[in-house]
């Protein structure tokens, strides 16, 4: 179960980074309530995830969760650049996550 509280956080913190975007610096009420909600929402469930899993792997997956998906995103919706190089650090973050996972 905690996996899934550990995925759970990292969605919502894709969602509250990107939240910020549409902010516009926290001048839009509505996406400003959603992006604090978010924000709680992720803390709390890594808060969850951390009773048994070791903090290093939880945290670790749960940034890179929130990296990867975050960038994937500003890629599609923003037109964030793709580079090859970019492309291959967030591989490299995806495999990190994998491997946390397998030893874990």
């Amino acid at each position: 179960m905690s996996w899934i509280f550990l995925l759970l956080a990292g969605l919502a913190e894709i969602g509250w980074a990107l939240g910020l975007k549409y902010t516009d610096g926290f001048s839009r009420p509505l996406p400003t309530v959603v992006t604090l909600f978010l924000l709680v929402a992720s803390v709390a469930l890594l808060g969850l995830a951390l009773r048994h899993l070791p903090i290093g792997t939880a945290y670790a997956v749960w940034t890179g969760i929130g990296t990867v998906g975050t960038v994937a995103l500003g890629i599609w919706l923003f037109g964030d650049p793709a580079t090859p190089v970019r492309l291959l650090c967030i591989g490299l973050i995806v495999a990190g996550i994998v491997g946390l996972k397998l030893v874990s």
